[in-house]
């Protein structure tokens, strides 16, 4: 969802994510975009799901998104909700934006779906501000080694395939402390309301800082 382009997940997914923020995913994200403020871009922006959330405070959104449709849904989406936000396409690995001049970055459910991890949180620490935040959410893989192998089979034979370049197993909290990020401010959650697998899935939670 964040950086390839996928036209036949980008038709199916909006109908089934709908379901999913009327079972707790919308609280989760008014919750994490509440204290946002100043000039925020978003990576993966999808239909738009986290627009309607983005607090008066934020004084500037870009949204990128690489798959057209998607593209569509989010601009329809921000011209029903009144929302200023400037809608690009470009992939997580490549920003299209300039160097330090943003806020904050918002990924959720994003990270677990570029193709290098690395690059993409590069990109972000590129982008941010001295001391500015990355907020978002993430599920991530389980510590439980037989779980773990079993994600990674999993990943490999069937779920990357049919969820738009989701991963499983993917240990995202490693790689965005591996890029030079503060995780202080993040924690783990289960989200029960998501469908099985993810919902037995760790989830991470919050806000990780670039330094100062």
């Amino acid at each position: 969802m964040a950086r390839r382009k996928r036209p036949l997940f980008a038709r199916w997914y909006p109908d089934a994510a709908a379901r999913l923020e009327e079972r707790g995913l919308a609280a989760q994200r008014a919750e994490l975009l509440a204290p946002l403020e100043g000039r925020v871009l978003e990576i993966g922006c999808g239909f738009g799901a986290n627009f309607p959330h983005y607090p008066d405070a934020v004084t500037e959104l870009v949204a990128v998104e690489p798959e057209e449709h998607f593209r569509d849904l989010a601009r329809a989406r921000a011209d029903e909700l009144g929302l200023k936000a400037t809608i690009v396409e470009g992939a997580a690995e490549a920003l299209p934006v300039e160097s330090g001049s943003f806020d904050a970055v918002v990924a959720t459910a994003v990270l677990c779906s570029v193709d290098s991890q690395a690059d993409a949180l590069a990109e972000i620490a590129r982008v941010l501000k001295p001391g500015g935040e990355l907020r978002g959410f993430e599920h991530v893989g389980s510590p439980g080694r037989a779980r773990h192998a079993a994600e990674k089979v999993l990943d490999a034979v069937l779920w990357t395939h049919l969820n738009g370049g989701c991963r499983l197993s993917r240990d995202t909290l490693g790689a965005i402390r591996a890029a030079g990020f503060d995780t202080g401010g993040m924690r783990e959650e289960r989200f029960a309301f998501l469908p099985f697998p993810v919902s037995k899935s760790p989830h991470i939670v919050g806000t990780a800082r670039k330094p100062g």
